[in-house]
């Protein structure tokens, strides 16, 4: 079964986007091409069980097992060591990041305590939004009881467009919740 949310971009927003860029055919528009959640585990790499229990949780929100990272180098002031564990990557495609995308906007931003939107500078030059969560707790599928301490989440919605003014369009109209600029 198709997500909703790609029967939306496809019937609705995609024409409009077209219509509104003076675009010659549809595949001219912004489309997300896949979401990457990060989760950063600093000291409590080195233990197992920790570790577990972050897989666990990123399992369920996503619907994926993540992949462990590791530290590329060691450094004395961070603490760090070579191949020791780092954090947690997530990367979701196809029908598995739409229906990410829209259980993000629809239930877990409105979740979070005093929300005031995501801030419209997270784009990067080449149309990339990146905006960070402080609490994994937000996501319905987290156990509150079960999680030992709350971690922030790292998400990255890779965009394939010409500038970042047409992705902020597409995401503007996927109803992501960006706080309106203020021209003083």
């Amino acid at each position: 079964m198709e997500p909703r949310l790609k029967t939306i971009i496809i019937n609705e927003i995609n024409p409009s986007l077209k219509e509104m860029f003076g675009y010659k055919n549809l595949y001219m528009g912004p489309r997300i091409e896949k979401v990457v959640l990060n989760m950063g585990l600093g000291l409590d790499g080195n233990d197992s069980k920790i570790v577990n229990s972050c897989l666990e949780d990123l399992a369920s929100i996503t619907g994926q097992k993540p992949i462990i990272t590791k530290f590329r180098k060691s450094i004395a002031n961070f603490k760090t060591r070579k191949n020791t564990n780092s954090g947690l990557k997530v990367t979701l495609r196809k029908n598995k990041m739409y229906e990410f995308i829209d259980r993000l906007v629809n239930i877990a931003l409105p979740r979070i305590k005093d929300f005031r939107g995501l801030s419209p500078k997270g784009f990067d030059n080449f149309g990339n939004y990146t905006f960070g969560i402080k609490e994994q707790i937000v996501f319905p599928e987290v156990n509150f009881d079960k999680v030992d301490k709350i971690r922030g989440l790292d998400i990255t919605i890779v965009i394939k467009a010409m500038n970042k003014k047409h992705s902020y369009e597409l995401l503007k109209k996927l109803n992501f919740p960006f706080k309106e600029s203020r021209d003083n």
